[in-house]
């Protein structure tokens, strides 16, 4: 997989995991998704963490459990297609967002979207 890393902060707006989710369009919809999160800020990342102690959850699931606006701290969200490992999106201390993809157009399209996004 390749991967890029991009501020989190877009000047004064902070890139959430909803964002994200979104951004990854049609290629994002089917994938299963399982969340590891170091510091949990809200109630929602305890049932991030409940619900990926099992099979994971669909990615509609995961958007309604991060939208509006859940600032994550130290959190990795992992997709699955089938039993493969597709795309890793990694929130380094509110301040960073490492995104992994197995599809470079995938991270084709976040460059798009956030300017200074380097490579990893």
């Amino acid at each position: 997989m390749s991967g890029i890393t991009f501020p989190a902060w877009q000047g004064r707006h902070y890139v959430t995991l909803a964002e994200l989710l979104v951004r990854l369009g049609s290629f994002g919809l089917g994938l299963t998704w399982r969340v590891e999160i170091d510091e949990m800020v809200d109630a929602r990342c305890l049932e991030m963490e409940r619900r990926s102690a099992g099979p994971g959850m669909d990615t509609l699931t995961l958007l309604s459990l991060t939208a509006p606006g859940l600032q994550l701290v130290d959190a990795e969200a992992r997709g699955f297609a089938e039993d493969a490992l597709v795309v890793v999106l990694t929130e380094v201390d509110s301040s960073l967002w490492d995104v992994r993809a197995a599809d470079e157009r995938v991270l084709g399209e976040l460059r798009c979207h956030y300017p200074g996004a380097e490579e990893l």
